[in-house]
């Protein structure tokens, strides 16, 4: 018989260390915020040094950070190495650093594209792939990359968006099967409309933004505080038995 946590203790993070890139912003920093709450000691990852300090202060706990271009495939090697200095190797890592063009089909560049593409899939592969090793010889670990509604539904301006976000589903799933009997779990959450840095656009303009909270179940757009449950179940024992999703964050948008 499998024992199982207390249920006061299922989502508790103590004694756990995570790597969160993208953190100073949007989603990323929401992540690594409530992580460190759980109790996690967290390595926050992005570009802008002062943002992450700016981060590093507001969260307290145990808290270090990365400056790292994680966009760059070259700087992972390094990356895997600097995040696991301050606290050791990571059991958790969240896949928060994204970008998202918005190039109409007829004008995708090659450029466009790459760094798309190299950001939203490249990087959470190979980033977890330097990762998984340490948290193979402990025998747990927790990867969690975002999806979104673009890994279902085609938008305007999203084709190499939507093709990284598709990616991601099939992503997670590949790395559930590789990984997951040496006790590392991978799961995506696909986060409808917050307002972040990337749909800013769309928060800019009341009444598109009226408009798709009125096509959710519930009638509102996302806050940042709706990511925080899912986050923690998924980072957690809470989902011991749970690998290869995608747990859809949106309000309901997806269902309708």
């Amino acid at each position: 018989m499998t024992q199982t946590a207390a249920p006061s203790t299922l989502f508790d993070l103590s004694g756990r260390v995570a790597c969160v890139t993208g953190a100073t912003s949007g989603l990323g920093r929401q992540a690594a915020s409530v992580l460190v709450r759980a109790g996690a000691a967290v390595v926050g990852v992005a570009r802008r040094e002062a943002a992450l300090e700016d981060w590093r202060t507001e969260a307290g706990g145990q808290t270090a950070t990365v400056t790292c271009d994680v966009g760059n495939r070259e700087n992972l090697e390094a990356l895997a190495r600097d995040v696991s200095a301050p606290f050791g190797a990571p059991d958790i890592v969240i896949h928060a650093a994204g970008i998202n063009t918005r190039e109409p089909a007829d004008e995708v560049t090659p450029e466009g594209w790459d760094t798309t593409l190299s950001l939203n899939l490249s990087t959470p592969f190979f980033l977890s792939q330097a990762l998984a090793p340490a948290m193979s010889e402990k025998g747990w670990g927790r990867i969690v990359t975002f999806a979104s509604l673009q890994t279902w539904r085609a938008f305007p301006g999203g084709v190499s968006y939507g093709a990284s976000k598709g990616g991601i589903a099939q992503l997670t799933r590949a790395m559930a099967e590789a990984w997951s009997s040496r006790g590392i779990n991978a799961n995506a959450i696909g986060p409808g409309f917050f307002r972040t840095e990337l749909t800013a656009p769309v928060f800019d303009n009341p009444e598109l933004s009226r408009k798709l909270a009125d096509q959710t179940c519930i009638g509102r757009n996302g806050d940042l505080s709706d990511i925080d449950g899912p986050l923690l179940f998924l980072c957690s024992e809470a989902s011991a038995y749970v690998t290869g999703q995608v747990l859809m964050v949106d309000g309901g948008f997806t269902a309708k």
